[in-house]
């Protein structure tokens, strides 16, 4: 028998998604989504940043204004959309989703990382909300689905690499890029960015390098993190309060062992992962220059082998749309996916348990 939709979903009409936050994040993936033809309406509580939107973000990044975005000063609070983005501050996410799986008819939700803040609170509601609405929630660590990160996989399958020994990983990026993408911000001050209890700081705002760790020790069948050592440098004065640099020393629930190491002082940005194996070893980068990713790897002796690959900003958020396109159609199975609300929440936990083991000065499980 042929699948039935879910309720108020045409199997014909239009994909439609919905965007809640018209910041930097929100534009990217509007972009992103209005690329594959689909429909878009973009809500933010604040019209001045509608605005911006319209005359300054949109058109600055991709030439010009694209007329078929609806621009909402009012959320929806019925209708049926197969995708909403909540590219909001992250201490906002669980509140959103929670209200938004309530309120409305939605098939998928992509949430902007970090999943929420450290704390978690209000965690297990949004899992219950989304459950019993039969809502699908993916996270958006949309690193692990970049060509660099389908090269480094392909690579791992085909060459003899023998045991992996230890994986590391460096967010490394001053994050005045963040704020010349935000020039409505004054500073870290102005908003979640400079209070690691909300969600920033470099272990909040760069668990990029978690997400990828956690993945790459997935893919060669070592687990999730189990153990987190952390020392960070905290910034702290009356107007912030956040991690500068975050150094997490961490195992695998089969035993790996490797660092992430993040921070928001480092220029130029190195991102940049390295798997040693018993018979060689593999890099992953991104942004190795202006204009390429890379791949590289020596395996039994051989000289190294530099794959580059030639990207744009936009190209940094096309595979994890078009993996979304793909659970759409009903092409891939949720359960297949490598980027569920579940994967999110093991990154939160390790974020969670860095913090705690760096106040502690101790050794803490990332499932604590």
């Amino acid at each position: 028998m042929p699948r039935v939709p879910p309720r108020g979903i045409s199997p014909n009409r239009m994909t439609k998604i919905l965007v809640i936050g018209a910041g930097s994040i929100g534009n990217h993936l509007t972009h992103a989504c209005r690329q594959r033809g689909w429909e878009v309406a973009m809500y933010d509580n604040d019209p001045e940043a509608l605005k911006r939107t319209r005359e300054e973000i949109y058109p600055a990044r991709y030439r010009e204004w694209d007329d078929s975005i609806e621009l909402l000063t009012e959320q929806p609070a019925q209708g049926a959309y197969d995708l909403a983005i909540i590219g909001t501050p992250p201490d906002t996410h669980l509140e959103i989703a929670y209200n938004l799986a309530k309120t409305v008819n939605v098939r998928f939700m992509l949430i902007e990382k970090p999943l929420c803040s450290p704390d978690m609170k209000g965690l297990e509601d949004l899992e219950d909300q989304l459950r019993a609405k039969g809502v699908s929630a993916l996270i958006g660590y949309n690193h692990i689905f970049c060509q660099n990160t389908v090269l480094a996989e392909e690579v791992i399958s085909e060459e003899a690499f023998g045991e992996p020994l230890s994986l590391h990983v460096r967010w490394l990026e001053h994050w005045g890029g963040i704020f010349a993408a935000h020039p409505w911000l004054s500073g870290p001050e102005a908003s979640y960015l400079g209070h690691w209890k909300r969600g920033g700081g470099a272990c909040g705002e760069h668990s990029h390098a978690i997400s990828l760790w956690q993945h790459f020790s997935n893919v060669l069948g070592r687990g999730d993190i189990s153990q987190v050592s952390a020392s960070m440098k905290f910034v702290e004065s009356n107007s912030v309060c956040y991690d500068e640099t975050a150094q997490l020393f961490v195992e695998s629930k089969e035993g790996l062992v490797g660092s992430v190491i993040q921070d928001v002082i480092t220029a130029p940005a190195q991102k940049i992962m390295r798997i040693q194996f018993e018979n060689g070893y593999l890099e992953w980068e991104a942004n190795v220059d202006s204009a390429h990713d890379a791949v590289r790897y020596a395996c039994g002796g051989k000289t190294e082998n530099t794959r580059l690959i030639k990207k744009t900003r936009p190209d940094d958020f096309r595979g994890q749309i078009e993996h979304i396109q793909d659970l759409i159609e009903r092409k891939v199975r949720i359960e297949d996916s490598p980027n569920t609300l579940g994967r999110g929440i093991a990154v939160m936990r390790v974020v969670s348990a860095a913090y705690a083991a760096a106040q502690r000065g101790g050794r803490l499980a990332a499932n604590c």
